[in-house]
C-alpha cells in the first residue's frame, strides 16, 4: 500500500512540475494533478512488476530507502509523461 501512495503523490508532483513548466503541457492545476496521479500511479506499478527486487522488498514489508526512491522516480516520471502527452495532445488539438 505504501508503494502506491509514493507512486501517487510522486505523480502529482511530476505532473503539477510539467504542466506548470510549459504552457504547451498545463491542463490547468487540478487536470496537470489528476493527469500526474494516473501516470504516476500507472508507471509506478508497471516499474514494480519490471523491478523484481523492488517488488520483493514490497511484498515482504522491508521498503528501503532505495524501494521508496526507485518508487519516487517511477511515480514523478509518470505523472510528468503523462501530463505532458495530454497537454500536448490537447494544445495540438485546440490549434
Amino acid at each position: 500500500m505504501e508503494q502506491i501512495l509514493i507512486n501517487l503523490a510522486a505523480g502529482a508532483l511530476g505532473g503539477l512540475g510539467a504542466g506548470k513548466s510549459s504552457s504547451t503541457f498545463d491542463l490547468g492545476t487540478a487536470g496537470n494533478i489528476v493527469s500526474g496521479l494516473v501516470g504516476g500511479g500507472l508507471l509506478g506499478q508497471i516499474a514494480t512488476l519490471l523491478l523484481p527486487s523492488v517488488l520483493a522488498a514490497a511484498q515482504s514489508g522491508n521498503m528501503s530507502m532505495s524501494g521508496v526512491v526507485s518508487h519516487a522516480v517511477a511515480g514523478g516520471a509518470g505523472g510528468a509523461i503523462l501530463t505532458a502527452i495530454i497537454g500536448a495532445i490537447k494544445n495540438r488539438t485546440a490549434a
